[in-house]
This record gives structure tokens, sequence and C-alpha cells, in this order.
């Protein structure tokens, strides 16, 4: 027999009963019922019931034994009473009579205990990550991540996509995020950079006449923590693709990415490959607030600056003439609500940093039967218009030609709240048909320069889908964002600037940047989005020499600046380079969507806090002054810190 199991804690069943086994593994409850012990034996694949029965041997060991202690347990299979099976548990039919038990390692007192899924403070399961993984929701999530990347891999290969690593230690680029910096000890004074994404080799890759490039790649960079990504390093798909058009990198990744949702979706919904809607940048931020919209989220932003310029509802109205628009967020069913839903949604805003939200419902009475449902949206010369059907009783025709002509009808106040009676009946009625209102629905109101009324709107939209319950949880909804501006105007800096990746191919190439206002010119840029969390960016490199000065001339940076900031790529496409394109979805946020969790430290194996230290390890940490020698370096203690150990601190002779 093996000296530690014969088999393991998740693989005994009723066919196993009579038999003598040998099980190791972690004591993961135990309950005393009298002089019968009974144990759960846990380990990596599941669990067994131990019976330690009255006066035996093994009884004796297992009552002095703390939990997470790690017990050899021998003994014999019996069969469960059907009183006492356990139909939720694999091996829920069968019990294990312990014979003899030998202790491996006894446990201590626990930081936190194992079983169970009580919230603890973060900074004691970061401390403690090796129980914390212990616990079946976070290893089960480990296991999820394993499990996701084998699967991408296999689609990669499969897709024709070929693996390389590329390097860890490189240049400092001063394009993107924070470097984190590596001194070198046969270089005095310089430094390696650790990447922040392969961004450079990949497309060297494609120079160097590989055709389709993959690799699951470590990224570094230095900066703070949010609930979607790790400070300091995370993983991400990135891949890479010759002789190949926006679309076609579309159609290369949506397989691979909606494949492993649907193989580990457990049951929800997942946007087929090939149906992955395309939404430009700017119907982006208009309909959903976000270049990152949660499709499941039924609500669509309007653009109802034109209803209240020149209204009555004076505060809108002063605004717009000094530039602001208004947005409108529908608000289902929200008529239904008291007061109080309005009220702690203005709080909200407010809390936020905003001036409020304005709101307004749709009363209820007797405008079907005034016949509303006789007015249908139309197109004059391009644009939206309203008619009175052909079918309308004459009874109320009048009427409604006079609101589709714009005239105020007293008999028709549909709205109510405190913006609308500050409106006229045709403006009310304007709002209703442009949103699409239905009876007893609410709107807010969201108003600003341009960007700050989108991004209201935006956190607006999805707190109302939170609240009212309309997002549907059950899915995984797929979107690219697509025609991403060039260039925008950065007001501090009072210049133009790239506004996302300044690699990516403007769309028009030169002829785009000798011809347009560079605010026009749009890229072939694009985000991969799943249910409002950005999964990757991606592009149609700039793979010629000319449209990259260009380019970079635009923004401000002289040929000589492109020579000596980014040698590698440029020296390499004056020798002949391919077009060429990819993107790099993160693994850590596909895992994150997959597993259900709100935070990515809930998918790492050994996450950072938000400080970005590492509690377990103790990084980072101070080294000795021989190390300091080594590599030639001084530290330089910030103004207002307190002195240190001088002997940890030496400078370098």
């Amino acid at each position: 027999m093996h000296a530690y199991r014969t088999h393991n804690c998740g693989q005994l069943r009723a066919s196993d009963v009579g038999e003598t086994v040998r099980l190791s593994g972690w004591i993961h409850r135990k309950r005393d019922h009298g002089g019968v012990l009974f144990v759960d034996l846990r380990d990596h694949h599941g669990l067994t019931q131990v019976v330690a029965k009255a006066n035996s041997e093994a009884l004796g060991i297992l009552e002095h034994l703390r939990a997470e202690s790690v017990v050899t347990v021998t003994g014999e299979v019996v069969a469960r009473g059907p009183e006492a099976a356990n139909p939720n548990l694999a091996t829920g039919e069968i019990e294990l009579v312990a014979d003899t038990v030998t202790v491996q390692s006894a446990a201590e007192e626990l930081p936190l205990p194992v079983a169970g899924e009580a919230d603890y403070p973060e900074d004691i399961r970061l401390r403690y990550r090796f129980l914390d993984l212990r616990r079946e929701r976070i290893h089960a999530n480990i296991v999820l991540r394993s499990n996701v990347i084998a699967s991408i891999r296999r689609r990669m290969v499969e897709a024709g996509f070929i693996e390389f690593q590329t390097p860890i230690l490189t240049a400092s680029s001063p394009e993107g995020a924070r470097d984190y910096l590596v001194p070198s000890r046969v270089h005095p004074g310089k430094f390696y950079a650790l990447p922040q994404a392969p961004q450079m080799f990949k497309q060297l890759i494609m120079v160097a006449g590989f055709d389709r490039y993959f690799q699951i790649a470590p990224c570094f960079r230095d900066e703070d923590a949010r609930a979607d990504r790790s400070p300091g390093e995370f993983y991400q798909l990135d891949f890479e693709m010759s002789y190949v058009t926006q679309e076609d990198v579309f159609q290369a990744i949506e397989p691979v990415l909606a494949g492993v949702f649907e193989e580990f979706a457990e049951g929800k919904d997942v946007t087929p490959a090939g149906r992955f809607p395309r939404i430009p940048y700017r119907e982006a931020m208009l309909r959903y607030g976000s270049d990152k919209p949660d499709l499941r989220n039924p609500i669509l932003i309007s653009d109802v600056t034109e209803v209240f310029r020149g209204s009555g509802f004076g505060l809108f109205a002063r605004m717009i003439d000094s530039g602001s628009v208004v947005r409108a967020i529908p608000a289902p069913g929200a008529g239904n609500r008291s007061r109080k839903f309005f009220d702690e949604m203005n709080e909200w805003a407010r809390a936020e940093g905003y001036q409020g939200l304005g709101y307004a419902t749709f009363v209820k009475g007797e405008w079907h039967t005034r016949g509303l449902e006789f007015v249908e949206s139309t197109w004059v010369n391009g644009n939206p218009a309203l008619r009175v059907r052909d079918d309308c009783p004459e009874s109320y025709r009048e009427l409604l030609q006079r609101l589709v002509d714009g005239e105020t009808v007293p008999e028709f106040q549909m709205l109510s709240g405190p913006i609308a009676k500050h409106l006229s009946s045709a403006q009310q009625f304007r709002l209703i048909r442009e949103l699409k209102l239905e009876e007893a629905d609410g709107v807010f109101f969201a108003a600003g320069k341009e960007g700050q009324a989108a991004k209201l709107a935006g956190a607006a939209r999805t707190r109302v889908g939170e609240q009212l319950g309309l997002i549907a949880e059950d899915r995984f909804e797929f979107c690219w964002i697509v025609d991403f501006p060039m260039f925008e105007y950065d007001e501090e800096a009072k210049k133009v600037d790239f506004s996302h990746n300044p690699f990516s191919m403007p769309q028009g190439e030169l002829e785009a940047l000798e011809t347009k206002d560079p605010l026009d010119i749009l890229a072939y840029q694009y985000d991969i989005v799943c249910n409002g969390v950005e999964l990757s960016s991606g592009a149609i490199r700039n793979h010629r020499p000319d449209i990259m000065y260009k380019a970079f001339g635009i923004a401000g940076y002289s040929k000589e600046d492109v020579d000596t900031n980014f040698s590698g790529m440029i020296n390499a496409f004056k020798y002949g380079a391919p077009p060429h394109g990819g993107s790099a979805p993160g693994i850590d946020r596909i895992v994150m969507l997959l597993a259900g969790e709100p935070n990515i430290r809930e998918v790492v194996l050994f996450p950072m806090n938000q400080k970005a230290e590492d509690l377990m390890m103790g990084a980072p940490s101070e080294v000795t002054a021989k190390q300091l020698r080594e590599l030639n370096i001084r530290l330089v203690e910030p103004a207002g810190a307190a002195k240190k150990d001088p002997a940890k601190a030496v400078a370098p002779e």
C-alpha cells in the first residue's frame, strides 16, 4: 500500500465499500457525537467523511488535533445509511472507518478559518494567502484560471498561432504607464525595465516574418490598484497577425473568446462569434456614457439638448447657452417608485462629485385614449421627425397635429416632477416620443460639458439598471468599440496629443494626416468589452516610418525624438514591414468575469494589496549595503522621511 494514499479524498464511491484504503489530507471539520468523532478530510480533489469510533486509537489521536492538521488515515470503506447519505457530496454515499492515523503535520491555531466562506480583512487574507487558497471558492477560482489558460492556448494553436516568449528585461519606454526599473550590475548607472506589455517585441516578430504570434504574457506597470487591475503585474493573451485588416483580427479572436466563455459559462448565454456588435466610440459615449458599455443593461442614453434649449427650465437653458449638453437616462417603471428613489439618485450623483440629477416621470392618465399611439416617428430629409398616422381618428387629429407642429396643448400635461412643470406640453411630448417612454416610466437628466455629462449619464445608467434590476445577470455580452479618435486636445498642455495608442494606423493613412484636422482623424484602434469590463485594447499598427514620423510630429515629437525613443521598432520598419495588427485580452479579467468575482485579487494566486505590497513575502523589502554597492546605487531618502539604519543604506565607493 502506498505510503500516503491509495485514493484521493474525492474518489471513493459505493462501489469501493469493503475495501481497505488510505487517504491523506487536511482536517476540514470535526464533529463529536458522544464518543464517536466524525472528521471531514479534505484534499485538492474533494472531501471524505472519516469516522473514529469510541475507544479507538484513531479517536485518541484525532480528537486532540486542530483543524487544518495534515493526517494519513487507513481504514475500511463502509456505506452510509439512507438517512445519513449526503447527496450534495461526491463521496456522500460512503465513509471511512479509521483504523490507524498518522499525523503528518499538526496545525497551530489558525489566523483565519478555512471551512466556510466568512469574510475576513484583506490584510489577513493576503498575509496568510496559503490558507486563504485552501478555501473552496478561492481554490476553485485558481483551478478555473488554469483551465481557462489551457483552453485559450489550445484554441490559439488550433487557429494557427505560434507561441513565443518575449524578453522580461528590456528598455524603458517614455510612453504608457510608469515602468518598474531593474538596475544593471555590469552597466553602472543603467537600468532595464520590466515590460508594460510585449508591444514592440510582438511587432518585431511580425517584421521578422512570423505570421501569427501569441503568448500568455506577464506585464508589469507601476500604477495604482483597481478592482479590475492588479498593481504591479498582470497577464494577458498577447497576439499579433500579419497582412490583416481590422475585421480579420476580429474574426480571428472572436471564436477564441466566445469558445472559452461558452466552455466555462455554466449555462449563461454568450454572444456568438461573428455577432459581436461594432460600436463607434462616439456612439458609445452618447448612447451608453462609456467606452466600455455593459450591453446587459437595456437603458439607452439620449441627447435632449435641443428639447431644453430656450425652455422654461432656466438652469438647463443657461447651461446650454454656455456650451453644455443635456443627456436623458430613461428609468423604466420608476414612476411606480416613491419620491425617495429619485431623491436618493440625486444624492448619489452629488456624492460622486456632480451637481445632481434632474428627473421627471410619465404620468398615468388618459394619454392612450387621447390618441398618442397614432403619432409615429418618420424621416424627413435624413432627419427624425413626427407625423400623425393616417388612421388617426378625426376626434383628436387636430390636437395631435398641433403637438407634432410644436405647439403647447394644455390638455396634454404628461410629465410630472420638478423639471416637468417648466416644460411645455410640446416639449414633454417630444421627450416622451424621442425616449420611447411608456406609462409610469421615469427619466433622469444629466447636464454639463459634453465629457462630464457623458460620464455622469453613463454612471447613472449603470446605477438605475442595478437599482431597478434591469441588468441581465444570465449572460456574457461582448462588443467591439471602434473608430477611436487618433488625437485629442490636451487642455493642460495646450497642445494636440495622442488619445489612445500612438503606434496605431490612422484611418486614411498619410493623406488623412496631411489634409484633415487632427481632431477629426480616426484610428484603426479597437477595444473588446464584455459586461462593461474592457478586456483589451488593440489596433492595426502603423508599420510605415513616413506615417509614423508625421503622426508623432502632429503630437509635437520631432523625428529625432522618434528615432531615439523607439529606435528598435522604427529601424526595423525601414527594412520592410508587413501590415499587421493584434490585441491583448486580459487573462485576469476574463477569469474574474467567468468566476463572477467583483475584484481581480480573487482570481490571482498570490496578489499584492492596493499599495503593491506582498504581505506574505514582505515585498518590497530593503536590501543590504553589499547589494547596493554591487549595483552602484546610492539611496536617497524622500524629503521629510525618518532616517533609517545607515548600515542598510551605505553609498557605494
